[in-house]
């Protein structure tokens, strides 16, 4: 009887668990189905929600394509304005650099208008010099006494070794003296206006003889080559002459030697 009763508690407890066991599957079986239903609902709406964002999309597609025709329309606007301002800038340089030369123009004519004045005034001097000193009238006494002054400055001023003695105006650091307007100095000086110093007037002044021809004074600079004759003022032919930096005095003589350096005053 003993182990009849342990049977029956045995048995009574497998029935009592029997239903649990039963009843989890199912739970779980519910449970599953259930989140099969919510994963084909979420796939659904997502299904659906997929042609919308593509219709968004295309929706948003036009609106792009029309702001970029609107932005290259705004490039294009401020490029066309950018060469505007261009132009106007090139335009007004262009009237400035007009401006400025025109200027210039005027200046540099005016500049040439006072040379040409002033070349005026100096000839005019210069022949108003000329024609007082062929006025003056000289007695054969002063005469006399011009040629013999004439005569002891030159042999003073006569050179040793004339090659090294004598120096050009660019040894001389350029010349600074007087010139003389070119188209006074083209009618009345050069190699066809030649002439003797002897019968022009004469001066020594601070250790440099000097003499007057057609209204200007030339002042030696240097001695003369002592291959010229004691007494050449009388006898050779000179003429005064612009070569390389300054004026010099040539002797027909001698063509092709240096000439000696003069300074032209009034």
């Amino acid at each position: 009887m003993k182990g009849l009763g342990g049977i029956s508690a045995a048995v009574l407890s497998l029935l009592l668990v029997a239903p649990a066991f039963a009843y989890a599957p199912q739970e779980q079986l519910g449970e599953r189905q259930k989140q099969e239903q919510q994963d084909k609902k979420q796939g659904k709406h997502e299904t659906q929600a997929k042609p919308e964002k593509q219709q968004r999309a295309q929706q948003a597609k036009p609106q792009k394509d029309q702001q970029q025709p609107s932005q290259q329309q705004d490039k294009s606007k401020a490029d066309q304005q950018h060469v505007r301002q261009q132009q106007d800038k090139g335009r007004q340089d262009q009237q400035r650099a007009q401006q400025q030369q025109q200027d210039k123009s005027k200046q540099d004519q005016h500049r040439v208008q006072q040379q040409q004045d002033k070349g005026r005034q100096d000839q005019q001097r210069a022949q108003q010099q000329h024609q007082d000193f062929r006025q003056m009238q000289r007695t054969p006494q002063q005469e006399h006494q011009q040629q013999a002054e004439q005569q002891r400055v030159w042999q003073q001023r006569r050179a040793t070794l004339w090659d090294t003695e004598h120096r050009s105006w660019h040894q001389r650091g350029g010349y600074n003296g007087y010139r003389v307007p070119d188209s006074y100095f083209q009618s009345h000086y050069g190699r066809n206006h030649w002439f003797r110093v002897y019968s022009l007037p004469f001066m020594f002044e601070g250790g440099y003889p000097r003499f007057q021809y057609n209204g200007y004074w030339f002042l030696f600079m240097d001695p003369y080559p002592e291959y010229w004759g004691p007494n050449w003022y009388e006898t050779d032919d000179v003429y005064v002459d612009y070569y390389g930096d300054g004026y010099y005095l040539y002797n027909r003589r001698y063509p092709g030697r240096p000439g000696i350096a003069v300074s032209i005053t009034f």
